[in-house]
């Protein structure tokens, strides 16, 4: 009896924090779930290596669990997980309006037009890339809205 109590009392322990807000240093996955505390860069340090270690953002980012957001326009699993990863790169680039980050992204894209996408990206920075803190998901909403 008392291992059911404690198996439920986990349960809901784990499934109230599956909507907890995410750490906006470390992003979303198991490691921001389960390490709450994010006061110090040794604390961050272990949400990310929790969640590299588990390799869970991806699946989080994709099916929009683990304090994820899933984008609202759908794309392809590599496009999500190349603007994840690449984000400040894409940030510097779309600023300036080119480079080989946003080629990358124009051809996960099949975008025809790489000049015309580079110029719309740059003229629309402000609306795609709208904080500091800007999610994965956002982004590509916003460019899916402004660029594409």
């Amino acid at each position: 009896m008392k291992k059911i109590l404690v198996s439920i009392a986990a349960i809901i322990a784990l499934s109230s924090s599956l909507v907890a807000n995410v750490n906006n240093q470390t992003g979303c996955g198991l490691g921001s779930l389960i390490i709450k505390d994010d006061s110090t860069a040794i604390m961050l340090a272990l949400q990310a290596t929790t969640n590299g270690i588990f390799g869970n953002q991806t699946f989080g980012i994709t099916s929009g669990t683990l304090g994820c957001k899933k984008t609202q326009f759908v794309m392809n699993k590599q496009v999500q997980e190349f603007v994840a990863s690449n984000m400040d790169q894409l940030a510097k680039e779309i600023a300036i309006g080119h480079g080989e980050s946003i080629d990358t992204l124009a051809e996960l894209l099949s975008v025809s037009d790489k000049v015309a996408f580079s110029a719309s990206l740059q003229e629309n920075y402000n609306k795609i890339y709208t904080s500091q803190n800007v999610k994965m998901a956002d982004v590509l909403d916003n460019i899916s809205i402004t660029s594409i």
